[in-house]
């Protein structure tokens, strides 16, 4: 099958200014100033240049191949050059080097308002936009009444864009370039700023142009449980340079993957002479691997070492997650019975802690735990905050829209 979309060795540089800054002046710096004026040239004839000049690469040598019909997302974190793609793609931007092949027509949604005339009312635009990619007046006028119905204008049609929220720019915006009928539709995070609903309504537009027409769709968002819905491949870009090309679910998996990430995410080097005292804690996966980042499906270990140096009879070991609110989800405890001391006059205990899947909502979390006695009134230990990770949303059947609150529990009950 022959490529729609063929990138070779694609580089992007921008040009960055940065003016020097004058130090602090002090009165005899200006007076000093003044008397060396009297004795140097005017100012045009100065060559000093006040400014230094440094080049940014925002794209390196990026070469990819897309299918027609491809659904693909585009993630990585800010500053790695996701937009900068886009813009090439849709030619809005010259490559610096490289060759860029597109077979077809390409309708961008990049931000809002992009492509629309201000003073021009939201039906002109309709049709200034269908010329824009290539189409006749009856092919525009064919597709009027699904892309007024789609964006949910009809009452604003002859009002100037101008006057339009940014709702129903984007609205609007993403009617047209979903219906008339581009073989490349590109979008990036513009449809965040419409509501859940929307952004409902729209990937279920991209998913049906892309599976029953077999156009293309290149999408950018940092909501990857979207990114895993819609896309059936996913490109990760890193400081501008390609990452990963693979399926969605693998490349999200590797944007998530810390090889900094250190084994023991709390090490307690300051109560080695306290009695009773954590010595460590850190995240596992259900593979037993060091790990900050969860799918909403994953299963969360929490794997906890303390240490006794005096005979108690018991302890109770309290574990509580909480939000990023600093809220409590939830809290445990394990009675540890009579520990026994070892020769050295010392007891070590390792304590795992598994938290099923498919029970939080994605957030950031991390946890509180307490050492105490068993009946609770003495408190030998206590650690605050630790551990921080996140759940994020993988595109399971729970699907999260971004920006809507759904608790932090999921309950799945029975209905009758």
């Amino acid at each position: 099958m022959s490529s729609i979309i063929k990138i070779n060795d694609l580089s992007k540089s921008f040009i960055i200014s940065h003016e020097k800054r004058e130090n602090y002046t002090a009165l005899r710096d200006v007076i000093s100033s003044k008397a060396k004026k009297l004795f140097s040239f005017p100012k045009w004839m100065s060559t000093e240049d006040k400014t230094t000049k440094e080049v940014f690469w925002a794209l390196k040598n990026i070469n990819f191949e897309i299918q027609p019909g491809d659904r693909v997302g585009i993630i990585g974190r800010n500053g790695a050059g996701k937009s900068t793609l886009l813009k090439i793609l849709s030619r809005i931007t010259e490559p610096t080097s490289g060759a860029v092949k597109i077979k077809g027509r390409v309708a961008s949604l990049l931000e809002v308002g992009t492509g629309f005339h201000p003073e021009l009312t939201g039906k002109e635009n309709i049709f200034l936009n269908g010329a824009i990619l290539g189409m006749k007046k009856s092919e525009i006028k064919r597709h009027f009444d699904a892309i007024v119905d789609f964006a949910e204008i009809e009452k604003f049609l002859d009002t100037p864009v101008k006057r339009y929220s940014s709702g129903m720019y984007v609205r609007l915006a993403f009617a047209v370039a979903a219906h008339l009928e581009p073989e490349i539709l590109i979008v990036d995070e513009v449809l965040a700023v419409g509501d859940a609903q929307f952004q409902k309504k729209c990937l279920g537009k991209m998913e049906d142009v892309s599976r029953n027409e077999g156009r293309t769709v290149l999408f950018v968002s940092h909501n990857l449980g979207i990114i895993s819905q819609l896309c059936n491949r996913g490109l990760l870009l890193n400081a501008g340079e390609l990452v990963m090309d693979a399926s969605s679910s693998d490349v999200i998996k590797k944007y998530f993957s810390d090889p900094s990430a250190a084994a023991v995410s709390f090490n307690n080097q300051n109560k080695k002479n306290k009695d009773i005292h954590f010595d460590a804690v850190s995240l596992m996966d259900s593979n037993g691997k060091p790990c900050t980042q969860f799918a909403f499906d994953d299963d969360v270990l929490v794997n906890i070492r303390f240490s006794v140096k005096k005979q108690v009879p018991a302890l109770n070991l309290g574990i509580a997650m909480i939000n990023h609110e600093k809220r409590r989800v939830f809290t445990v405890n394990k009675y540890v019975e009579e520990l026994q001391l070892q020769d050295n006059g010392q007891y070590g205990k390792e304590i795992n802690f598994e938290i099923k899947g498919s029970l939080f909502t994605p957030a950031q979390y991390s946890f509180q735990l307490a050492l105490n006695n068993k009946i609770g009134s003495i408190t030998h230990d206590y650690i605050d905050d630790v551990c921080p990770f996140t759940i994020y949303d993988n595109g399971t059947d729970m699907a999260f829209a971004s920006g809507s609150n759904y608790g932090a529990v999921i309950i799945k009950g029975n209905w009758k």
